[in-house]
């Protein structure tokens, strides 16, 4: 197999990778400058910012075959070019320096987040720490948590109709949530009363996955001093903690605002409407975190390698962080314009994930 080399852009079966050391000057020179200010730039310009001396005519040369792998493109009519969403994504992950953060810039971030941990709840915390991270990266800040992470204080089941209750559960931080819960026929309300007690003796202090666990073990060991029905009540209780995957999750977003910044056409502002409508559209977006889950380190999407976010040509760089047991609990990141200043936000993503870790314990 031979690759379609005009002249001498990339050494002999070699990939991408190998692009020889004029085009690779010409071709990061063409991202960087799309990245600090989102315009195209022309051979001209390019010819003056490059270490090599080369004319603009021999620059046009490289550029058009940089055009021919695919790397980039001319908007509209412009004379000048952008890169592609494969031309950022060879750029990431091959030309890019993703420098480490400073002292300082870990110190800022440290202190910033230890802040955090003195909110009230892990939600707070989180959404707190988002509004940091959006602030430092200057993008939407996202998180992807558990919202059985909440430590119950009570519970109470509210007969609704009579093989209806609504079940009551009160956090530690003051959260109140509702769940609907259907009864076996001919429950008593001393059934309620009688379950109700059974449980607040059990959960207080734990969080949901926690009760569960500890209210499975006791209802097999305490079968004698309930009745049947109450029984039944309880187990119904716990199966609706058990919920769905989505019931069970939730998302934070914090700074959008950052989003509408430094807007230089009316197609980026109608990429950000579309942005926004897909954050709003949470399911998919807790579909897309949950991925990054299933991984280490920081996962980078850009443009349309991600479908959710294609007609936005947004990328998203998220990182997991874990609880006490080193269990990964949840995910956080940036998400933004393709313009996203990669080498600042991956590391900034990185780091922030391993202080909510150690927040949480991990």
């Amino acid at each position: 197999m031979t690759h379609h080399d005009p002249i001498g852009l990339i050494a002999p079966y070699a990939g991408l990778a190998q692009l020889n050391e004029r085009s690779r000057d010409i071709f990061r020179q063409i991202v960087e400058s799309y990245l600090a200010t989102g315009e195209p730039v022309g051979s001209r310009n390019i010819s003056r910012l490059i270490a090599l001396p080369l004319s603009p005519a021999s620059v046009r040369n490289v550029m058009s075959d940089l055009e021919q792998l695919g790397l980039i493109y001319a908007p509209h009519t412009s004379a000048g070019r952008l890169p592609t969403e494969l031309g950022l994504r060879f750029f990431v992950d091959a030309l890019m320096q993703v420098g480490d953060l400073t002292e300082a810039e870990r110190q800022s971030i440290q202190t910033q987040l230890a802040a955090v941990g003195r909110a009230q709840s892990v939600e707070a915390a989180l959404g707190e720490a988002l509004t940091r991270l959006s602030g430092l990266t200057r993008a939407a800040a996202v998180v992807l948590t558990q919202k059985s992470n909440a430590r119950l204080k009570h519970i109470e089941f509210v007969r609704l109709e009579p093989e209806k209750a609504l079940v009551v559960l009160v956090g530690e931080d003051g959260q109140v949530e509702n769940r609907v819960l259907a009864l076996p026929p001919g429950v008593p309300s001393s059934a309620l009363t009688e379950a109700t007690n059974f449980l607040n003796a059990r959960i207080r202090g734990r969080t949901l996955a926690e009760a569960r666990l500890e209210l499975e073990t006791a209802l097999t060991q305490n079968r004698a001093e309930l009745d049947q029905l109450t029984q039944k009540v309880v187990a119904a209780g716990i199966a609706s903690w058990s919920g769905g995957e989505s019931e069970d999750r939730q998302l934070i977003v914090r700074g959008h605002a950052n989003l509408l910044e430094d807007l230089h056409a009316l197609d980026d502002l109608e990429r950000i409407k579309s942005l926004f409508d897909d954050l709003e559209t949470k399911r998919g977006v807790i579909d897309l975190l949950g991925r990054a889950e299933r991984g280490e380190g920081v996962r980078i999407f850009i443009g349309s390698e991600n479908k959710l976010f294609s007609l936005s040509g947004s990328s998203t760089i998220i990182a997991p962080y874990g609880d006490a047991q080193g269990r990964i609990v949840g995910v956080l990141g940036g998400i933004g314009p393709t313009r996203l200043n990669y080498a600042r936000v991956i590391p900034t993503v990185d780091y922030a994930a391993r202080i909510v870790s150690k927040m949480l314990g991990g």
